[in-house]
C-alpha cells in the first residue's frame, strides 16, 4: 500500500449523557477548546467540536444522545499523548479533581501511561512514548510518585530484560521495511 494514501486517524466522537459536564471535563483536563457547537440538521443531536490544535478543526466531538440506560461505555479508550512525566502527573491531578475515577498507571515499556474513567465511564489513556520498543501488550505498574530519573532507569531495565527489546528507531526502520 502506498503510505501517502493510508488513512490517518484524525478525530473521534463519543455519545454522552451530559454534554456540558463532558465539555467542561475535556476542555479543563486536556486544554481543548470549543471550535463549534450546534444541533445537526440530519443528525439531530447536540454536537460540540473540540480541538487543541489550530490546524485541526476538531479532534474530539461530544454528541448528545447516549441512551439513559447505557451504563456501559463501548469506548475501549481515548488516548492523548504528552511530552513529559510531569504532564502525566498534572493530568492525573486535574482529572481526579473533575470526577475521574479508577486512576491507574502502567509502564508499557514503549510508553508510560495513566488510565482512568472520565465522568461518564469512558476509559481515557494519557501517555508519553519512551525511546524503546518491547512487544505489546506489556504492562508493569507505574508509580508516578517516584523521581523521573528512577522511572526512566527502571523502564530501560525492564525493556532491556525483554527478549523483544529494540531501540524505537530500529523498530521504526523494521516497520517501514515491511512495505
Amino acid at each position: 500500500m502506498n503510505t501517502s494514501a493510508a488513512p490517518q486517524l484524525s478525530h473521534f466522537g463519543i455519545f454522552v449523557h451530559d454534554v456540558e459536564r463532558m465539555v467542561a471535563f475535556y476542555t479543563t483536563v486536556f486544554g481543548l477548546k470549543v471550535t463549534d457547537r450546534g444541533v445537526g440538521k440530519t443528525f439531530k443531536n447536540t454536537l460540540v467540536f473540540l480541538s487543541g490544535r489550530p490546524e485541526q478543526h476538531h479532534q474530539l466531538v461530544i454528541a448528545s444522545g447516549r441512551p439513559a440506560e447505557a451504563t456501559f461505555s463501548t469506548v475501549m479508550q481515548l488516548s492523548f499523548i504528552v511530552q513529559r512525566i510531569d504532564d502525566l502527573r498534572g493530568v492525573r491531578k486535574d482529572a481526579l479533581a473533575l470526577g475521574a475515577s479508577q486512576m491507574r498507571g502502567l509502564n508499557h515499556g514503549n510508553a508510560l501511561s495513566i488510565y482512568f474513567s472520565d465522568p461518564e465511564g469512558n476509559t481515557v489513556e494519557v501517555y508519553l512514548d519512551t525511546p524503546w520498543y518491547v512487544t505489546q501488550p506489556h504492562g508493569d505498574p507505574l508509580d508516578l510518585e517516584l523521581a523521573d530519573e528512577q522511572i526512566w532507569r527502571e523502564t530501560e531495565a525492564i525493556c532491556r530484560a525483554d527478549p523483544t527489546f529494540l531501540p524505537r528507531e530500529e523498530w521504526a526502520r523494521q516497520f517501514a521495511a515491511q512495505g
